[in-house]
Parts: C-alpha cells; structure tokens; sequence
C-alpha cells in the first residue's frame, strides 16, 4: 500500500537532515538537491484521528523516499497536533509532535548511514535519539561511532553518544600511517667476502738477527 502525504515526509527530511551531518559543513559545500515529491510506502497504513491528535501508523515493512534522504524501517508511527472542527476527518495539521521509526532502521542521507533499533524525533526538542544499538557512519571517509544512545541535535552539528556501565561510546577512525619515530635503524651486516677474489698474501712473519761474536767460536766435537 502507498500512503502519499508529503507533509508527513517532509517533516522527516527537515528534521533529520540538518542533525544527521556530524561535521561542519565545506566553505564551498554543493548546492542543495532540488526538492523532490515525498513518498512513504509500506504494507499497511491506518490513520486514527481525535480531538487534539492524529496518529499516522505504517507498518509491515516501510520506506520514505525523500529528498536527498531514504529511511527504512519495519514500522513507522507519526504523531500530529491538529486543530479545526473535531468532527473532521482530517483536520488541520498543526505541527509534529513526534515521529518513531523501529525495528531496522536505517537512515541514508549523502555519504552518512544511521542504523539502529529505534529512531525516535522529537521536534519540539530539535533532537533525533537512537538506540538500541545505534551505529552512525561515514561510507566516504571510513569513521563509524557507536554506543547505547545517540542524541543528534537539529541545527547544530552536534552529536552525544551516552555510555553506561555495560558499554562505553566508541569511536572507529581509519588507519593511521606509522610514524617510526621509537624504532631502531636496523644495523648493517657485514659485507661477505667476494670468492673470486684472490685471498690477501700475508707479510713473512720477522726472524731474530742473527748475532755473531768475533772470535768466539764453539768447542770441538
């Protein structure tokens, strides 16, 4: 089933797109994708209106294709204040009250990929929480961060990764060159001996002078 409603998708891309850029922006960054139509897709879609409230439920595997951004996931549920006739079926959508993407999730947006159990955006907090083994990386410059809660603030560029006493944030960063400035020249061998060359001759080893006294001369046999 396809539920088309772009103001449902294009609050997902307003959100999430300026918090999900983990570092600042080029001086000479590209021009912004040109706006393309929102589309949520999923298996099943119900819509449950009340007084105050509108409660948009896909599930059964779901996809919003938006600008410059896909997200994925097994259920999707948005949360809508409304105001006008109560008695409508619709309504007047106000604004957003929360949006809550669970079971594989995953974010794409350029060269940055999110992926977690549970995505939860709260707009009126500016604030994008991930958990359940949340994972964000960069697939053009190989960092990835990990840790049991991630909160991406709207607006900022700013990211907090909160650890707890089973799991500490970490942070994967690519390789670094070796620098070799604590390992020792190794040292160098003798040269061996060419064996075509003729051997060396070495100098006659001195004999005493001999010493002779005139005069002198040994007994008779």
């Amino acid at each position: 089933m396809i539920f088309r409603r772009s103001s449902v998708g294009l609050f997902v891309l307003v959100v999430l797109a300026p918090a999900f850029a983990a570092e600042p922006a080029a001086p000479t960054a590209a021009p912004a994708a040109p706006p393309v139509p929102t589309v949520i897709e999923s298996g099943a879609a119900e819509m449950v209106s009340t007084e105050k409230e509108t409660t948009f439920t896909f599930s059964k595997g779901v996809k919003v294709s938006a600008t410059n951004m896909v997200l994925t996931c097994d259920d999707l549920v948005v949360i809508a204040r409304r105001t006008g006739d109560p008695a409508a079926t619709l309504g007047k959508q106000e604004n957003f009250k929360s949006l809550i993407a669970t079971g594989n999730v995953r974010i794409l947006q350029n060269d940055r990929e999110a992926t977690c159990g549970r995505a939860a955006v709260y707009p009126g907090e500016d604030k994008v929480e991930l958990t359940e083994n949340p994972v964000v990386r960069s697939t053009k410059e190989g960092w990835e961060q990990t840790g049991p809660k991630m909160i991406l603030h709207r607006g900022e560029r700013r990211a907090v990764i909160e650890g707890n006493a089973n799991e500490r944030p970490r942070l994967t960063l690519p390789p670094l060159k070796d620098l070799g400035y604590d390992k020792e020249k190794p040292k160098e061998k003798p040269k061996a001996a060419d064996p075509a060359a003729p051997a060396a001759s070495s100098p006659p080893a001195s004999t005493p002078p001999a010493l002779t006294v005139p005069g002198l001369t040994p007994p008779p046999k």
